[in-house]
């Protein structure tokens, strides 16, 4: 299955609702009047773009129509998907050898899977990959980061359960430079209700791979859970008071029928979204492309 069959049908159920109420309000509309305007508003605020983004795309769109005499509903959402695409278009995110990730996230987002789908499309593309299991708070978080890393083929650095993440960072910096790697991928606890234990922990490794590791790059990307919606936000927010973040990878994206929620961190919050996740198989880790993930939703 290509690259875009995969968004199509991991998005399906998005597409299904507002893909849906988008083309019944195109079909319908005999004008673009106020009526037309405001019930597309409601649809983007109901796919979970928000009230104050979707209001500000709307207006955007009006102008745009106003000035190019567009009377025609289908032209019309054409150009909203042109607007829609422009929001979410960022400059790539590059990765030099060596690079580190820090994947960051909340328990329960997803953040282990898309390690190893990262790690195995990564991979893929050429690249060697360690992973480190650097969350050693969360009870047997090593044992099923290990599967995934199993499955991607790409070997994996731990310690027992509390050791210290920052010596685990530190195994991995030998390891990767004895493979040769040119990534490595290092999995941390997200404990939001002890941000300042979370800040120290995430210095003290950013710390390690700078003294260790001086000529590899740092990065960091955060892990959200597409079905939260508005709530992700919140969660961006927190972590972006304790770390300068790369951009989102964006999980279960298959399991809502909403997803506009892309829009609203990138506008929000002035993160690009980097992967999203469409599916459970080790390959569904895609790297986000804005056309293709406003044609899957819109059609």
């Amino acid at each position: 299955m290509g690259l875009f069959s995969k968004i199509i049908n991991g998005l399906s159920r998005t597409r299904g609702k507002v893909g849906a109420q988008m083309n019944e309000l195109v079909e319908n509309a005999k004008e673009l009047d106020e009526d037309f305007f405001e019930e597309l508003t409601d649809i983007l605020v109901m796919s979970d773009v928000g009230g104050k983004l979707s209001s500000q795309l709307v207006d955007e769109l009006k102008r745009r129509v106003q000035s190019e005499n567009i009377k025609d509903p289908a032209k019309a959402k054409e150009l909203l998907k042109d607007i829609l695409v422009r929001e979410m278009i960022a400059p790539p995110m590059v990765l030099n050898d060596p690079s580190v990730i820090f994947v960051i996230g909340v328990n329960g987002v997803g953040k282990t899977t898309s390690i190893g789908k990262l790690a195995s499309r990564l991979k893929t593309v050429g690249r060697r990959v360690v992973i480190v299991a650097g969350d050693t708070f969360r009870a047997a978080a090593a044992e099923q980061l290990t599967v995934w890393a199993d499955r991607a083929e790409v070997p994996i650095v731990k310690r027992q359960e509390g050791a210290d993440p920052a010596s685990v960072v530190y195994d991995g910096i030998q390891a990767a430079k004895a493979r040769h790697a040119d990534i490595m991928l290092v999995d941390t606890a997200g404990r939001l209700h002890n941000k300042t234990h979370l800040m120290e922990e995430l210095k003290k490794m950013a710390r390690i791979v700078e003294r260790e590791f001086p000529e590899a790059e740092m990065h960091a990307l955060l892990v959200l859970d597409a079905t939260t919606g508005q709530n992700g936000l919140n969660q961006a927010q927190v972590f972006m008071d304790v770390t300068k973040l790369d951009g989102i990878v964006l999980t279960k994206l298959d399991g809502t029928a909403k997803g506009g929620i892309a829009l609203a961190i990138r506008h929000e919050l002035n993160l690009p979204v980097r992967y999203i996740g469409v599916g459970e198989g080790l390959d569904d880790m895609q790297p986000f492309e804005a056309h293709e993930f406003i044609d899957a939703i819109f059609g």
